[in-house]
């Protein structure tokens, strides 16, 4: 706007003809909704069911305490003659007898969190739904799914503890809000651990809250059907992993939960003598790893393949930090059914160890894996990112004049805004033009009516790139020539 002048002189105006610029919103910021030893900023339990930004391990145990101390039960036996003063650990028991299921410690937050931060992860929200003394609900999780809810940073969500819920209906219910409050808001994404993620695809498993007389359902089945929501906002990965982590120790004068057996006599870790202490904690050391669902880590490889190469490289091919192996064993014949499913179309991607690799995400499809628009992760991720960006970069247009002038000016930004993603790499095409299109104005996208009423409306076309997810190499025989 020109200054009004009623004096003589020289007066200077600065006129702008850049539009404006499209600030890039974050892709990879996890909110994590579980149980916490205590949940305290200022005053203790200050932060119960309140979403707070951590950075860091350290962080997370100041605010949040460390890992549960779970009951562990431990045998040994004494040297002999010669050897009087040494003990053998013949045996341990983590929460009492095993029923088949790997997963031994009470609540998973502490540990999925040394996953995230150890694969790549950085900045995410903690939201703590309760104790350690508080069971596992799926009405707990589902208060700190409405906490999330209300933050607009969050672009994961991720929920470990979803697979310690007893029944498949509690898991479905858990899960089903995650995909549901993703679909609403349209900026984040649900990164899923399957229920009962310790057993083999094929496996029978009954659920504890099934009628009476319900048959049993595959285990691949069973999540397929729990997962009932918009498939094109989350992902699935499969196995469980057995981990380097060791369940966690207290200190050696207050540590209560650790009870050894020597001999039919009993006592508890803290009042064992040196040597027996130190060959129980170098046993539990070198024995005992926790067992974990893979979803704490999946979390750190998104946030390290976006800060490495962007959100629309396929967070897959990686190996996989503090990770053994997989606790199910995965062949492309048994990926086969995971990665395509011709009933439900929902994939899921399997967590695969390869000789001389390590455990590697061998997987990049959503849980809409038979849709051409939403099968892979990257591409999904990549709209959240780009409508998210562009939504809140275009603020500034509500209530300017819808004529010409603001339409030149959004369409600049936003062709700026993809001009700059397709020389980075994450659209496909050799010109601007093929790799993606904006349109806005009257005629094209609004008519005049459109106007009268106040609606401005503006077109996007992106060609994303796809992940190589078959590379099919052909080998002919050429004929001898001379």
């Amino acid at each position: 706007m020109l200054t009004v002048v009623k004096t003589p002189g020289v007066y200077v105006d600065e006129i702008p003809l850049f539009p404006p610029s499209v600030a890039e919103v974050e892709t990879a910021i996890p909110a994590f909704v579980g149980h916490t030893f205590k949940a305290d900023r200022d005053v203790p339990g200050d932060l119960r069911n309140v979403p707070f930004k951590i950075r860091s391990l350290r962080e997370f145990e100041l605010h949040y305490g460390v890992a549960p101390k779970d009951a562990i039960d431990v045998e040994a036996t004494k040297g002999g003659p010669t050897d009087a003063f040494l003990y053998k650990v013949t045996k341990i028991d983590v929460n009492g007898a095993p029923d088949g299921d790997p997963v031994r410690a009470s609540y998973l937050l502490y540990y999925a969190m040394q996953l995230f931060f150890d694969n790549g992860g950085g900045e995410c929200y903690i939201v703590s739904v309760g104790d350690y003394g508080t069971a596992i609900t799926d009405a707990l999780l589902a208060d700190g799914l409405k906490a999330v809810a209300l933050e607009d940073e969050p672009t994961l969500l991720v929920i470990p503890d979803a697979v310690k819920l007893k029944t498949l209906a509690a898991y479905s219910s858990v899960t089903t809000k995650m995909l549901q409050q993703c679909d609403t808001l349209k900026d984040r994404f649900a990164i899923l651990d399957v229920w009962q993620g310790f057993r083999a695809p094929d496996d029978q498993v009954k659920d504890a809250g099934a009628a009476v007389g319900a048959a049993a359902k595959k285990v691949t089945e069973a999540s397929r059907g729990a997962w009932a929501a918009e498939p094109k906002y989350g992902a699935a990965y499969y196995p469980f992993l057995k981990t380097t982590l060791n369940y966690y120790i207290g200190e050696p004068k207050t540590e209560d939960k650790v009870t050894v057996k020597v001999g039919g006599a009993s006592t508890i870790l803290k009042n064992c003598d040196p040597a027996l202490y130190s060959a129980v904690i170098q046993a539990l050391r070198d024995q005992q790893f926790v067992h974990l669902p893979p979803s704490g880590a999946i979390a750190g490889v998104y946030a390290a393949t976006d800060t490495k190469r962007g959100v629309w490289k396929a967070p897959a091919n990686v190996p996989l930090a503090d990770v053994i192996e997989p606790v199910v064993k995965i062949d492309d014949d048994l990926q086969k059914g995971l990665n395509i499913d011709p009933d439900t179309g929902k994939s899921i991607n399997a967590l695969r160890s390869f000789a001389g690799k390590g455990t590697l995400i061998w997987g990049a499809r959503t849980l809409a894996g038979n849709d051409n628009e939403w099968r892979y992760v990257p591409v999904r991720r990549f709209f959240n990112m780009v409508e998210e960006s562009v939504k809140k970069s275009t603020y500034w247009a509500v209530f300017e004049p819808n004529d010409a002038n603001t339409w030149v000016k959004v369409r600049g930004m936003i062709e700026n805004y993809l001009t700059q993603k397709w020389r980075e790499g994450a659209l496909a095409g050799a010109t601007t033009k093929e790799a993606f299109y904006v349109k806005c104005g009257l005629g094209t996208t609004m008519t005049s009516q459109d106007v009268l009423e106040g609606r401005m409306y503006v077109e996007i076309g992106m060609a994303v790139v796809r992940p190589a997810e078959f590379i099919i190499l052909r080998f002919y025989h050429k004929l001898q020539t001379s």
